[in-house]
């Protein structure tokens, strides 16, 4: 398939893990992608991946947690690509995460921690919707997660808040013809992921979901592509889980 060919896609987070996943899929349908991160040496080392296996992809440094990061991001992929088409909010503080109380944890780490898991998406999303708006509309995808509705401290309120950002966003721009919806994993087998979770609390997670494994980044490439798509030209303001079942919503 190559529904994004002459499509340029903003892919954050992008350096490893589930947001490099999501930039190589949509290169192999035809995006021209930037590659944003943090992580220059990785970030470079996934566009020419991207480009060796035939697809067109560029790196760019962004720290989404920066409004004039984002903004600049957002020019690059402009003057690089002509447009910006459509956009992947990925990036976040995850892998070494702090593991503490939503009542002990450090003001000042708590304030960083949202300031990308959180306020980067906005961020991101303030910077681009202007160019998606002028060139006919475009589409976002917002990384959520299962913790939004479990126990999960101050990441599961960072998710929480995602899924209210998109659902207020999709009801600001959907005049515009700009889409925004939200992917919530469950537990995702990534390097990240084996850097916070315990491998027992991990056993005890899977043995609840009722498809009785981890998920893996390849497992969210298709919810991403769709959402992302025109198959999904009538789908705005919703939360897709992505998760084995984990989370039964009503």
């Amino acid at each position: 398939m190559a529904r994004f060919t002459g499509r340029s896609a903003i892919v954050t987070g992008a350096a490893q893990g589930i947001g490099a996943v999501y930039a190589k899929a949509l290169a192999a349908e035809g995006a021209k992608v930037v590659v944003a991160d943090l992580n220059a040496e990785r970030g470079e080392q996934v566009a020419k991946e991207i480009v060796a296996d035939g697809g067109t992809a560029v790196f760019h440094s962004v720290d989404v947690a920066d409004p004039e990061s984002a903004a600049a991001l957002a020019a690059f992929t402009i003057a690089e690509f002509g447009v910006i088409n459509h956009l992947v909010n990925n990036a976040a503080i995850y892998g070494g995460m702090k593991l503490d109380l939503l009542v002990t944890v450090p003001w000042d780490y708590y304030k960083k921690f949202m300031g990308v898991n959180l306020d980067g998406a906005l961020n991101m999303t303030r910077a681009v919707w202007e160019n998606m708006n002028a060139n006919g509309g475009g589409s976002i995808v917002n990384q959520s997660s299962t913790a939004a509705w479990l126990y999960s401290s101050f990441y599961g309120l960072a998710k929480v808040g995602i899924n209210g950002l998109t659902q207020q966003l999709a009801h600001e721009l959907g005049g515009c013809k700009i889409r925004v919806n939200a992917i919530a994993p469950g537990p995702i087998d990534t390097e990240a992921t084996q850097t916070v979770t315990p491998g027992d609390m991990v056993k005890d997670i899977v043995s609840r979901i009722p498809i009785k494994r981890m998920g893996t980044p390849d497992d969210l490439v298709g919810a991403c592509l769709y959402l992302l798509s025109d198959e999904a030209a009538w789908v705005t303001g919703q939360i897709l889980n992505v998760d084995g079942g984990q989370i039964i919503r009503s």
